[in-house]
């Protein structure tokens, strides 16, 4: 059996090299795309996952999202991931039509039709997910596991000096679904910079990019990762790409490449110098359970050789089966 699976990001130039990863696993089934707003609005995020879904061949609805967090005004990320999201890289206008639920219901709809199988993966805000739960509060119950990329325990912030951009675009939201998921049956897995940070693309990584083939996401993934790198650079990082969210994808659907730790995490929402940060209590200070198994380590030397496995098989195979059909219809 498959492993039925819903995706909630805010496509972005991590988010498509993440969508491009589940779009390549024979076991994954991915069964709905929620478009959260982030790294770009809605819209644009919207845009990127039809068209992506489309190109990868992802039979499942693509649904808008929310347009603002739940509290505090959008910010966005045009900076590090480009005008629309991935970077120079230049999208068709979609041909496939969004669907009419909004993002929460979609979640809603996926875990009931699929009640203790469904995996949610949050590569984005926590927004939809959250909204989610004011629909159906069994949700947490509904899913089989949750995993998140999101926050920064014992790491530096990307966003402000402690707090990580998942969870600082809409805190009030984290901190409604980690609440909310402390009673699932699982803990959901939570990563955040402390690992995704070790998965570090070079050029090496830029070059074997390129060489995927002539899958029609491979142009697209080269110059959004090209605007990464230039992004990463200016800020100070060299020439190269943190590249978060594929490792948490691959987590998911592999049990491999992360190591995780029970802890009981929360995000501040008052903290004029640190809200958005997830603090996590490893001594117990709270007098809490752990509510989230937190990633501490990453093997990303081998997550990086799976992910290229992966990319070369998947979009080869695509590829060679859309030039068969394409053959085919020619011959009618």
């Amino acid at each position: 059996m498959r492993m039925p699976l819903l995706l909630d990001c805010d496509t972005g130039i991590d988010d498509a090299f993440a969508l491009t990863y589940l779009a390549c696993r024979p076991e994954v089934e991915i069964t709905g795309i929620v478009s959260t707003a982030g790294n770009v609005p809605t819209e644009a995020v919207l845009g990127n996952n039809l068209v992506l879904a489309e190109l990868l061949g992802i039979d499942a609805p693509v649904a808008r999202g929310a347009r603002t967090p739940l509290v505090q005004e959008l910010m966005t990320a045009e900076d590090t991931h480009g005008p629309t999201g991935l970077g120079h890289a230049r999208l068709p206008t979609p041909t496939r039509q969004a669907d009419d639920r909004s993002g929460a219901q979609l979640w809603v709809d996926a875990a009931r039709r699929h009640p203790g199988q469904l995996v949610g993966l949050v590569l984005g805000p926590h927004t939809n997910l959250a909204l989610a739960l004011e629909i159906e509060p069994e949700l947490p119950r509904l899913l089989k596991r949750l995993h998140v990329m999101g926050g920064a325990i014992n790491h530096r912030g990307n966003t402000g000096a402690t707090s990580e951009w998942n969870v600082a675009v809409d805190p009030e939201a984290a901190q409604r679904v980690l609440i909310a998921f402390s009673e699932a049956p699982t803990r959901p897995v939570l990563a955040g910079l402390d690992t995704t940070e070790a998965v570090r693309f070079w050029q090496p990584e830029l070059d074997a990019v390129r060489a995927l083939g002539d899958h029609p996401v491979v142009p697209i993934l080269v110059e959004a990762l090209q605007f990464y790198f230039e992004f990463h650079q200016a800020d100070g990082f060299g020439w190269s790409a943190h590249v978060h969210d594929p490792l948490v994808a691959a987590h998911a659907v592999t049990g491999r490449f992360l190591e995780t730790t029970p802890l009981p995490v929360d995000v501040e929402l008052t903290g004029t110098l640190t809200r958005g940060q997830t603090v996590a209590d490893p001594l117990g200070r709270w007098g809490r359970e752990p509510n989230v198994d937190a990633a501490t380590s990453a093997d990303a030397p081998a997550f990086i050789a799976h992910l290229w496995e992966t990319l070369r098989s998947g979009l080869s195979t695509q590829a060679a089966a859309s030039s068969g059909q394409a053959e085919g219809d020619a011959t009618h």
